[in-house]
């Protein structure tokens, strides 16, 4: 009993029976009309998407003796010894086992002479790019000016493989990928001449695993067909095929995302228990979530090749997660799948990366993250709906920040200090008098401060400074004048960020810092009258900058003795700190050193 696979007795005999191909099937047709058919055609392409069979249709309709209807007419002589594999001017031969430099010679020979019984003869070498370089270039000569009577015909898998030189001397056709649409018409007819009856979705498991090639479906088909009966069923293709089940992976999809821990070890051990290959598992979990990535894209539904009924349910299911959250774990699902393969256990490392998944929540942006900081800020009630818990109330509520770790000074370290706790604005309040802090009898600018508390960057404007509508206040637009000097004078702007706090007092804008080196070059006359004039351009105030400098005998006399200044000094300037402030860009609060802080 002989049997032949739909592989073989399925495969297209014209032109309108070929499946897709549509633009390479029109240029052939056109060629052969208008007698302008290439000596040497090439056809590259993915598997089983019909380029030994194009090959064979070209042969026919070079050679069929029919000239008024259609070509190739399948009737005439020469069209009938083809299809039967008698006809003794086709020389088919493979490129794996003819791949020396003599079989090359040897078909050289061979096409010196004129055809037996056809008009031309024909050479279809498959698999074409398995020919050594020898045999490439002994080939080169005969393939640029081949005998008038002699057509080759080329097939590849591997275009890349193949020399220049003969892809420069070949008409080239690059076959694609036949989509899901044109498979399943062409199933659905097969399975109906068979007398088998197919549901859609199992016919769709089918395409999928075809990956648009028309012989892999046909082999998953036949094989579908020798297992069931006429009716056919998704749970038959799933039981031949070795396939997961969609409604599984569908299930282990919403655990990991929802958070469902239960549901998602379940399932995999429902998965496993099925005896599935780990990595195939892996590969169409991986699918999954792309199609529910692609389906959270707008207007990315069109590179989905499955049917509508199907991207309906992934587009639900994605409909109830942001894309953000999708897209996180789908990367942390990549990042366990490429390392499983180096896993002793990779169950084990499987079941981890569910819980990982699963623990790593929602994700929100951080744009909203900021958003709803500046509401809270600024005393604006947040909307539930949007994460928020409770309307934020207008007075001042400190939120509680955990204690940062500082450097412990007897290991060069900080000591613990709590880190100030994020406040609402407040309504400004009179600071305690700075003049006093200052010396009497020393000139109006430079005055050294006797052991000056550090104080934020920013302090609160004295009473006296009236605020008009065309001003800017100090206190609260320090941070922008810094940006407006940063725009002009980059290396201004980092010396005004040294500084340890900044006031208005009066018509003066004091400038206060505990390390003079800080403002050596902003103290010198040209760059304090350039300052001056930021000061006015910014703040629409004439005011005059003064800088707050300790004293050097202060510095002398206290050497041996670790005095509170000096310790919040260090605490300030040391290098971890200010890295830390450059990280997070931010600013050093209060500096507390006594028992109580610790």
């Amino acid at each position: 009993m002989s049997y032949l696979v739909l592989a073989r007795k399925s495969r297209p005999q014209s032109f309108e029976e070929v499946v897709g191909q549509r633009p390479v099937v029109k240029t052939l047709q056109n060629s052969l009309a208008r007698n302008r058919v290439a000596h040497a055609i090439l056809f590259s392409g993915l598997r089983g998407v019909g380029k030994t069979t194009l090959a064979r249709i070209m042969a026919k309709a070079i050679n069929c003796e029919e000239t008024t209807g259609k070509i190739p007419c399948n009737h005439c002589n020469s069209c009938l010894e083809i299809m039967r594999g008698a006809a003794l001017d086709l020389h088919e031969i493979d490129g794996a086992s003819n791949r020396g430099i003599q079989e090359i010679r040897e078909l050289k020979e061979k096409i010196r002479f004129l055809p037996t019984s056809a008009r031309f003869k024909i050479i279809i070498i498959d698999e074409v790019h398995m020919l050594t370089t020898e045999a490439f270039n002994a080939l080169l000569k005969t393939l640029e000016e081949p005998p008038e009577h002699v057509y080759f015909m080329f097939a590849t898998t591997e275009l890349h493989k193949i020399p220049i030189t003969i892809l420069s001397r070949c008409q080239r056709y690059e076959l694609k990928r036949i989509s899901a649409p044109e498979l399943t018409d062409h199933f659905q007819k097969l399975a109906a001449m068979e007398g088998k009856e197919i549901e859609p979705s199992a016919l769709a498991l089918i395409v999928r695993e075809a990956e648009g090639s028309v012989r892999d479906g046909l082999s998953l088909l036949d094989q579908v067909f020798s297992f069931a009966d006429t009716m056919i069923t998704t749970e038959d293709v799933v039981q031949v095929l070795g396939l997961i089940d969609r409604k599984v992976l569908l299930t282990i999809t919403r655990a990991l995302l929802s958070g469902d821990r239960s549901a998602a070890l379940t399932a995999l051990e429902d998965t496993f228990g099925f005896g599935i290959d780990l990595k195939r598992f892996c590969a169409d979990l991986l699918e999954c979530f792309r199609t529910l990535l692609l389906s959270k894209i707008q207007g990315c539904s069109q590179l989905l090749d499955m049917p509508e009924q199907d991207r309906e349910v992934y587009r639900e299911l994605s409909s109830g997660f942001s894309l953000e959250t999708i897209h996180l774990k789908l990367s942390l699902l990549m990042q366990a799948v490429e390392g499983m393969g180096h896993s002793m256990q990779p169950r084990l490392a499987l079941e981890t990366t569910f819980l990982k998944i699963i623990e790593a929540g929602n994700v929100v942006p951080v744009t909203t993250l900021l958003g709803r900081m500046q509401q809270l800020l600024a005393g604006i009630p947040q909307d539930p709906g949007q994460g928020g818990q409770a309307t934020a109330s207008p007075g001042p509520a400190p939120a509680t920040i955990p204690k940062a770790p500082c450097l412990d000074q007897s290991a060069g370290r900080l000591p613990a200090a709590p880190v100030p706790a994020v406040q609402p604005p407040s309504p400004p309040q009179e600071p305690p008098q700075a003049a006093s802090r200052l010396e009497p009898g020393l000139p109006e600018t430079d005055k050294p401060a006797t052991a000056v508390p550090a104080a934020p960057p920013v302090d609160t404007a004295a009473p006296s400074s009236r605020i008009h509508a065309h001003e800017r206040d100090v206190r609260k637009d320090w941070q922008a004048f810094t940006d407006y000097v940063k725009e002009r004078k980059v290396w201004m702007s980092k010396d005004l960020q040294r500084a340890d706090s900044a006031r208005q007092q009066g018509d003066e804008l004091l400038l206060h810092y505990s390390d003079p080196a800080n403002c050596a070059l902003l103290r010198s006359k040209e760059n304090r009258i350039i300052l001056t004039e930021f000061v006015l351009d910014f703040f629409q105030k004439e005011l005059k900058v003064r800088f707050i400098l300790p004293t050097e005998e202060s510095k002398n006399d206290g050497d041996d003795t670790d005095t509170p200044q000096k310790q919040r000094n260090r605490l300030a300037q040391d290098p971890l700190v200010q890295m830390t402030v450059d990280i997070f860009n931010g600013q050093v609060g209060d500096i507390r050193i006594g028992p109580r802080s610790r």
